[in-house]
């Protein structure tokens, strides 16, 4: 009886499952990564807000509720996704890199229809120099897609590669263009 009872729930999940949404998964890391053949900086650590760092993607809804979209995500937890998507940016992996990057998000918003924002410290350490200290502030516009949303937050990425890999060059915190 217990055996058929086993039999009888594989078979009623396997109903359910036929009918749900597929899901769709998005990624940060742009299809052309940005080559640039200066200083190689190696992303050393992510830390992004607890309520974004998830599979699936999270969007604001008003003014203060969030939506987690259950058929919507990430290749990845947001937090792998930012740091492999930022080092793509920077030129790949660095074995015991030139400059050491530690990017501490405090805003990772997405709202469907108007923007996706950024807002992060991020502290590089160049070999021999003192450790810097920068603050950036992003926001780009995003249509109603789910697409626009995950194409402004990669927008977002490009612009802080740019910003990290001005101040490696001067030496002192650069706004992204």
């Amino acid at each position: 009886m217990q055996r058929l009872r086993n039999v009888c729930g594989a078979g009623l999940l396997a109903v359910l499952a036929g009918c749900s949404t597929p899901n769709n998964y998005h990624t940060l890391v742009p299809s052309e990564p940005v080559r640039d053949s200066g200083q190689r900086i190696q992303v050393a650590r992510v830390a992004v807000p607890p309520q974004v760092d998830r599979p699936q993607l999270v969007v604001r809804q008003g003014q203060s509720g969030l939506a987690i979209l259950e058929t919507e995500w990430w290749g990845a937890n947001l937090v792998d996704e930012f740091r492999s998507a930022l080092q793509d940016q920077l030129g790949g992996p660095v074995a015991g890199g030139k400059a050491s990057l530690r990017v501490d998000v405090q805003r990772f918003d997405s709202v469907p229809g108007r923007y996706a924002a950024l807002e992060a410290v991020w502290r590089l350490t160049r070999a021999g120099d003192a450790e810097l200290t920068c603050r950036t502030s992003l926001q780009t516009p995003a249509d109603n897609s789910i697409t626009g949303l995950v194409n402004a937050h990669q927008a977002n990425l490009r612009k802080l590669a740019e910003a990290v890999r001005g101040s490696a060059r001067q030496g002192s915190c650069t706004r992204p263009g």
